[in-house]
């Protein structure tokens, strides 16, 4: 109805208006950053060769991104994310559910879970390497255990947290208890579920190239830099790659954060930021 579509094209106007306005504000603010950073390392406090210029990292970026050579152990790295993060997702969302939905359960697994949960992965590295050696698997297991807490965890507090009132409904409706879990209980927890996969996204980077770093591994973003440090490398060079793991994640968050607002707009219908 003309009325109606009336009604709803200022509001589009305004959610649209606003994202740029915070798209603009964040694009200001990174430059801001960079040009402190750029003023900072041209004092030259710490010698160039050890703290190179802002602009200079900043123009090794796409240099390495032309690099067949850098290329490959990117490839290598998100193939090891993306196998990581489906792991994770396929072992904690099932997990999660159970846990969420059994009174039993979620009381005897959360001494087990708390006990676990503050080991940090990079420490598991060793043993890690023990049993798996430093390839993909070992990656995929240390690094799928690092993301799957904050899935787990989503996923648990969202099932267990549901509306009572949503609940009654369902069973005023006829429903048993594993209709209620597929109909009422997990289209009500995926926004949660969903934001644990976009915390646990990050997370996996950061632990990903760490352990690569540390294990020596033959292929990898943090095993380019490991090789590059060594005999003298070049510091441009190593913080461009570093940088480039930056903004793999920013991506990835950024991918995820569309994600969430295309699946679960109402969550965000007040909302005027990025």
């Amino acid at each position: 109805m003309p009325g109606q579509s009336a009604h709803v094209r200022p509001n589009a106007l305004e959610r649209s208006g606003g994202a740029l306005a915070a798209l603009a504000i964040w694009i200001a603010g990174s430059l801001a950053v960079f040009a402190v950073l750029e003023w900072v390392t041209r004092l030259e406090i710490v010698p160039a060769a050890y703290f190179p210029y802002a602009s200079t990292v900043a123009s090794r970026i796409p240099e390495l991104l032309g690099d067949p050579g850098f290329l490959g152990h990117a490839r290598a790295t998100l193939m090891a994310w993306g196998l990581s993060l489906a792991a994770a997702v396929a072992f904690a969302v099932p997990l999660g559910i159970a846990f969420g939905s059994s009174d039993v359960l979620f009381r005897a697994m959360s001494p087990v879970v708390d006990l676990m949960r503050p080991i940090p992965s990079v420490a598991l590295l060793p043993l890690a390497m023990l049993v798996l050696g430093t390839g993909l698997e070992m990656k995929v297991v240390l690094v799928g255990y690092a993301m799957a807490w904050p899935i787990l965890f989503n996923t648990i507090y969202g099932i267990h947290d549901l509306d009572p009132v949503s609940v009654d409904t369902a069973r005023c409706f006829g429903l048993k208890r594993l209709a209620i879990i597929r109909h009422v209980g997990i289209p009500s927890a995926a926004p949660f579920i969903l934001t644990g996969i976009r915390v646990s996204a990050s997370i996996g980077l950061v632990v990903l190239v760490s352990a690569e770093l540390l294990s020596d591994s033959n292929a990898g973003i943090g095993s380019f830099i490991m090789r590059n440090s060594s005999g003298g490398g070049r510091m441009d060079t190593i913080l461009a790659a570093a940088a480039i793991v930056g903004l793999l994640g920013l991506l990835v968050n950024v991918a995820f954060w569309v994600i969430e607002r295309w699946q679960f707009a109402w969550r965000f219908a007040g909302e005027q930021h990025l």
